[in-house]
């Protein structure tokens, strides 16, 4: 079962310490100290293992090599999960590898243990997530869209309202023209580190409504702001809640899809979805303020938030351990002994704080592909982010004010071509419209892909994870430079509005492929560690979308905005050499990684 795989190897026990011995000992060890699902909370069994290790080897342990037993330890306990389930699997289908999968099937279990029950989903149950039916599924991937465009039209609405807000509070200092957008990023970094581990061991509902009545309630709280710090603070609180969806709804359809073409289209359509969120928010807020109060914004977010809420609160629990739990538990109280493969280790909450808030950092400073990923995602989302950090009119600000990269936008249509906030709002529809096309493409090469597997035999580069992901991001790659080059040199008088807009479609592009590209990427190389591999990315990517503005204010007072998105045009040029760099160095650097080298080990020492 993925989906158990993935919550009791977030929540694993204290590594067992191992040192550098012999490989055939290592394997005695590793056999000795090994357990099965049934036994999992036989403690006493495993310090009585352990104890057959000789004193004077277990000494030999230096810190040097206390991270690579901690990997062993990881990898070794996810795979003696894994294949306890594998009998289990419904009807052969294969355990989905991304994060928050459900579990597998199978029948009450009496084999496990002379003494223990352990419940699994039967064939075809139709309480197991991946046999709901067609029409219950879609019910869910749309429930998921609608709440996540909550969050993401959240985060850039306060870009529409930016001069009244300050006009209202009396706000003249340049650094707190970004709080409102910026702020509210801030809180997406919880998300992945607290609230999808806790979606996890409690299931995706609870966390869900939980999170969104935090958003609900301090929206409310945004639109009644009496002070320019009460709404900062907001803000923040809103942003906290609204982190959950950008880490949990995928996790939601990787639930309730088996196979990973399913998942993959689902979630590219999702990432597609998503990018229409943030671009929605300074429209609707821009035509808003020309009518009403600059709080309509926000008073619609409410409204919104209220339309979201009856279909969050039927949407059923999708994360398959959390059901089997229910089911157990029900069980119980009709007076069966009968327990739960996720209840079988129940996570010891210092252990999991240890794991949820080391490993990512761990793969983050010490696994290339995580940190360099990191990286250039960081960029594209960080440039993506602050087309909407501030939305001031000309009136306000001067033209030569410091603005983050596509800041510009708000000047270039109002300062250069006289749009008001509700038409410059429609400047951001290019980076839609990428998205669309973006997905197309990642649909084509689904479909090419899918063609060539089917082939009797298949070219060596369809069995390379390298090759089945990263071109799409070197396809990208080119056309995010040239949209920066294209905007900065093309927002002039003399150059038609339509000329500068247009730039934002290959930004769009190359917004969603290189995401939809990488993200899997690391999915597919950290397999059952991939939750924390993108907890690394997702927190990286929001800190440097936060830091962004206040870092190149000196750049563009100085270089202006043609030289300032020349300058981002380079940097993007420099990174974007990573994705070539993994298609020709990918399975080196694989072989070279800890994580990997354990995971490939054990798995070929258990036959898969």
């Amino acid at each position: 079962m993925a989906g158990l795989d993935n919550e009791l190897s977030e929540t694993s026990s204290k590594p067992r310490e191992q040192s550098h011995i012999p490989l055939d000992l290592m394997t005695t060890i590793s056999r000795g100290t090994r357990y099965n699902t049934a036994d999992a909370k036989d403690k006493s069994l495993r310090r009585t293992t352990s104890a057959q290790i000789p004193l004077d080897l277990i000494k030999t342990l230096s810190r040097s090599t206390t991270r690579d037993a901690a990997n062993r330890a990881d990898i070794e306990r996810q795979l003696d999960l894994e294949a306890a389930d594998h009998s289990h699997d419904i009807s052969g289908r294969t355990s989905p590898t991304l994060t928050g999968d459900d579990a597998g099937s199978g029948d009450t279990d009496n084999d496990d243990s002379p003494s223990k029950n352990v419940l699994h989903f039967s064939h075809n149950d139709p309480t197991n997530p991946y046999c709901f039916s067609t029409l219950r599924k879609t019910a869910i991937v749309l429930t998921g869209m609608l709440i996540v465009v909550n969050s993401a039209m959240g985060s850039s609405v306060a870009s529409g309202i930016t001069s009244e807000m300050t006009d209202y509070f009396g706000i003249t200092s340049k650094s707190q023209l970004v709080l409102p957008t910026s702020i509210y990023i801030v809180g997406y970094v919880l998300g992945p580190l607290v609230f999808s581990p806790l979606s996890e061991t409690f299931g995706r509902k609870i966390v869900m409504i939980s999170t969104f009545v935090v958003y609900t309630a301090f929206t409310l709280g945004c639109a009644l702001a009496p002070t320019w710090a009460g709404l900062i603070v907001m803000r923040l609180l809103a942003g906290i809640g609204a982190s959950t969806p950008n880490s949990v709804v995928g996790g939601i359809y990787a639930d309730i899809f088996s196979t990973p073409r399913e998942r993959g289209r689902v979630i590219a359509l999702y990432m597609a979805f998503t990018t229409w969120g943030p671009l929605i928010g300074p429209i609707a807020s821009g035509f808003l303020i020309g009518v009403v109060s600059w709080r309509w914004a926000y008073w619609l977010m409410l409204i919104l938030a209220g339309v979201t809420w009856p279909p969050l609160l039927l949407m059923p629990e999708t994360y398959g351990p959390v059901v089997l739990k229910k089911k157990a538990q029900a069980m119980r109280k009709q007076g069966q002994t009968i327990l739960a493969p996720i209840e079988l280790d129940p996570p010891d909450v210092y252990q999991m704080v240890v794991v949820i808030l080391t490993r990512p950092v761990r793969m983050f400073l010490f696994e290339s592909i995580v940190l360099f990923s990191c990286l250039y995602t960081a960029l594209i989302y960080a440039i993506f982010y602050s087309r909407f950090r501030q939305s001031t009119t000309a009136r306000n600000v001067p033209l030569t004010m410091p603005l983050v990269f596509l800041q510009a936008y708000p000047i270039i249509y109002t300062g250069v071509y006289g749009f008001n906030a509700g038409e410059r709002g429609l400047a951001f529809l290019g980076i839609g419209i990428g998205s669309v096309i973006a997905f197309a493409i990642y649909l084509a090469w689904d479909y090419y892909l899918a063609h060539v597997g089917a082939q009797p035999t298949q070219p060596q580069w369809y069995h390379q994870e390298e090759y089945r992901r990263v071109p799409l991001a070197c396809l990208a790659a080119p056309l995010l430079v040239i949209s920066m080059f294209w905007l900065g040199w093309t927002a002039k008088p003399t150059i038609h509005w339509i000329v500068p807009m247009a730039a934002a479609i290959p930004f769009g592009i190359a917004y969603l492929l290189i995401f939809m590209a990488l993200l899997n990427y690391i999915v597919d190389a950290y397999e059952i560690f991939s939750a924390s591999a993108m907890a690394a990315a997702s927190c990286s990517r929001s800190i440097l979308a936060v830091a962004l503005p206040f870092a190149t204010t000196p750049m563009y007072d100085r270089l202006g905005i043609a030289w300032a998105c020349s300058t981002l045009g380079f940097i993007g040029l420099l990174l974007g050499v990573i994705p070539f760099m993994f298609l020709r160095y990918g399975a080196t650097i694989r072989k070279n990684s800890k994580f990997c080298q354990e995971l490939a080990a054990k798995k070929a020492a258990q036959g898969k």
